[in-house]
């Protein structure tokens, strides 16, 4: 009898063990489903090309949230709104705690406007005033840094980096007008 109550006490021991197991990888699944799938952006200017890996803000709950209590933005890190169909588009920095540039692109893939080093907490409203396919928000001052302007060319996911095979449902690759 004391053997039967041995072996139920070890086969329990093990499945609480499994379970723990279990419930750790579980975490490390949700975990990295949390982390954001980043995007990437080519900027294409006169004089180069520059690449960032972007986060997307997709839902209208993403794009509320976007970049706020944020501390740091990575030098080629960032945050693009995709708009589906164009609009125009309108950005305050409520809660958001570092100077951002915001890209507003065209659907043609141009940067229609450059709102350089938006003020952190600002509730002024930002917009390009016309229709625009994306927003894109990168750290305060870095599209001067790199001389990236309005009229320079943009594109993302597959298009920007055709090499890499990328299997993303958010391409843009916008045929330049004549």
């Amino acid at each position: 009898m004391i053997r039967i109550a041995s072996l139920f006490a070890l086969a329990l021991l093990t499945a609480c063990q499994g379970g723990t197991a279990d419930r750790e990888q579980d975490a490390n699944n949700a975990s990295a489903a949390k982390a954001p799938a980043l995007l990437p952006v080519m900027i294409k200017t006169a004089s180069s090309a520059h690449r960032f890996d972007v986060e997307v803000a997709r839902t209208p709950q993403e794009q509320d949230k976007g970049l706020m209590f944020r501390k740091a933005i990575a030098a080629d890190g960032g945050m693009l709104f995709p708009m589906d169909p164009p609009r125009t588009a309108s950005f305050w920095m409520k809660d958001t705690l570092v100077p951002l540039d915001m890209l507003f692109i065209h659907s043609d893939g141009t940067i229609a406007f450059i709102q350089a080093q938006a003020e952190p907490y600002s509730r002024t409203p930002v917009s390009a005033g016309v229709p625009v396919a994306a927003v894109l928000e990168l750290r305060g001052g870095r599209a001067a840094e790199l001389g990236i302007g309005e009229g320079d060319r943009v594109s993302w996911g597959g298009c920007a980096v055709p090499t890499e095979g990328l299997a993303t449902d958010l391409n843009f690759c916008p045929v330049p007008t004549r």
